[in-house]
């Protein structure tokens, strides 16, 4: 994958100066290291990722695309969780993206290998069960209540000012419309959902194409 105006180290470095400016503890030598371990990983994550979205240049990252790179930031806070468990060094990188994109994704979720977020801003994932080619808009929120935990099938769309709660179930293909919640409920495969009266939701048929207007299927 081409890197626009990086290479992985200076990529690296570029994060570091980043972090040292939001969480200013001294940790750049440290940060470094562990970044220069897993940053291939991680950009090998996010080009898989870019391979597939629709509106991307495939086989390219652009740092100063604002979605591609807080993704990046995931993916890399992620791979660094799973490959050595440095708490630290996820945090780090997990308060940096929330800093930058005002979303708050935390390095211990299970994002899926294809996903794409349209605007980050307002955005809160809790651990759940995410399917792939998942679509994120703003102030879209997916949040456990207790032990109950949402599940959300592969190829859906959560547009702005959405919120999947609790024991929810959203199934392949289902389409959250704008400002509608889905707490404790069930969204069959391919509908579209809308809010109804007294909190009950409404479903049509969703169009057959819609997520192919967001990746390459």
């Amino acid at each position: 994958m081409k890197l626009i105006n990086h290479t992985h180290e200076s990529l690296t470095e570029y994060v570091v100066r980043q972090l040292a400016a939001v969480v200013p503890d001294g940790s750049e030598d440290q940060m470094r290291q562990v970044i220069g371990r897993h940053v291939d990983e991680a950009l090998a994550r996010i080009g898989h990722c870019i391979d597939r979205v629709a509106m991307w240049r495939a086989g390219e990252f652009n740092y100063l695309h604002s979605t591609q790179y807080c993704q990046f930031l995931y993916y890399l806070s992620n791979t660094i969780w799973r490959n050595e468990r440095d708490g630290q060094a996820a945090t780090r990188l997990f308060l940096l993206n929330k800093a930058l994109n005002a979303i708050d994704l935390f390095y211990e979720i299970d994002m899926p290998p294809v996903f794409f977020i349209g605007h980050s801003v307002g955005i809160v994932l809790a651990k759940a069960t995410y399917g792939n080619y998942l679509v994120l808009y703003q102030n879209s929120t997916v949040g456990r209540h207790l032990d109950r935990i949402p599940v959300l099938g592969d190829g859906v769309i959560l547009y702005p000012n959405t919120a999947v709660i609790g024991g929810s179930t959203v199934e392949d293909g289902a389409v959250i419309s704008q400002g509608t919640s889905v707490i404790d409920s069930h969204a069959p495969a391919r509908s579209i959902a809308f809010a109804g009266e007294a909190g009950k939701l409404k479903f049509r048929r969703a169009p057959e194409a819609l997520l192919s207007e967001y990746f390459r299927l």
